[in-house]
């Protein structure tokens, strides 16, 4: 049984200044796989929270189905809400002026528990969040990366077997984003299944078992982070440097060169089309005496950017 499977799954509302439908979702065709962590990576306004709202049964699909473990959303909606758990960004869901124990105490109480496990499982998340030294603070004094700690247990408190992190690093600094990561992979090793929605390729990149790159509403393509590149595998990129003037001159009249840009230093990165082109501008290159070289394949960026364009999309550096 998978995960999460969507077919044909479509979302329409009407726009407010022209009356007219505008398609959040069109004809999405999605299959999460048990205990792996899927990325659905795309600019703002690319549809993604539509989805994870959908399969949350927080909105209706306009046309199409989705499944959470099996259970369709709409007729099944009160056991999908039991077997998933939702993470935000930023600040809401948060009570601000109960401690972080109650905060936790309050979700578990809501799914019906009570007494001892009650306690039980607010210890527990304490502990696996690394949150029992401030259990006793209040949320309002707590930092945005330990306020993300909180969100993710606030989203384990039912002991989920899907946990859906919807920007869930949107406004960290590096160093707490990073150590948010690091419990995303404790949770795959847990054999939890986790749905991603990210705008930072590096995030995806570094996390995720496989990539849907999202835009307008479709799924644009899918592959794992180190596989993506494959998509655009014609395109291949060479760094040379320092490259006297005449020959950069003559690296842009080669058939199959795409673009010559500045590195820095003398430095240059070209780009090709196919493979004929890179040996083309390399035995260039080793004529003019240029003697560093380097070939690599596109980026998760860089595909990204092929494919879709730039619009929104944010790189860590």
């Amino acid at each position: 049984m998978t995960a999460v499977l969507t077919r044909a799954l479509t979302r329409q509302y009407r726009a407010p200044k022209t009356g007219n439908d505008v398609s959040a979702l069109d004809g999405v065709d999605l299959t999460v796989e048990r205990g792996e962590v899927y990325g659905l990576l795309g600019p703002n306004g690319a549809g993604k929270t539509t989805l994870c709202r959908i399969l949350s049964t927080i909105l209706l699909p306009t046309s199409g189905t989705a499944e959470v473990m099996g259970l369709d959303v709409v007729r099944d909606a009160g056991r999908v809400k039991q077997s998933i758990g939702i993470v935000f960004g930023g600040d809401r869901g948060l009570y601000s002026r109960l401690t972080v124990r109650e905060n936790i105490r309050f979700w578990a109480a809501l799914y019906g528990l009570h007494g001892s496990t009650l306690r039980g499982r607010t210890d527990a998340l304490l502990e696996r969040m690394g949150l029992a030294d401030r259990a006793g603070d209040r949320v309002d004094t707590l930092s945005r990366g330990m306020k993300q700690r909180l969100h993710l247990a606030r989203g384990l408190v039912a002991d989920p077997r899907l946990l859906v992190l919807d920007e869930p690093t949107v406004g960290m600094d590096p160093v707490a984003a990073h150590d948010f990561r690091a419990l995303v992979g404790e949770l795959r090793e847990d054999g939890r299944t986790v749905l991603l929605t990210t705008h930072d390729m590096a995030e995806a990149e570094a996390v995720c078992d496989r990539v849907s790159l999202v835009d307008r509403g479709r799924i644009v393509a899918t592959k794992a982070p180190s596989e993506i590149g494959a998509l655009i595998s014609h395109h291949e990129r060479v760094e040379a440097g320092p490259v006297p003037e005449r020959a950069a001159e003559a690296l842009g009249r080669l058939p199959g060169v795409v673009s010559v840009e500045s590195a820095g230093s003398g430095r240059l990165r070209i780009e090709t089309r196919d493979t004929d082109a890179t040996r083309a501008v390399l035995r260039l290159l080793v004529d003019a005496g240029v003697t560093s070289l380097a070939t690599g394949r596109p980026s998760l960026e860089e595909v990204y950017l092929h494919l879709v364009g730039d619009r929104g999309m944010a790189v860590n550096p």
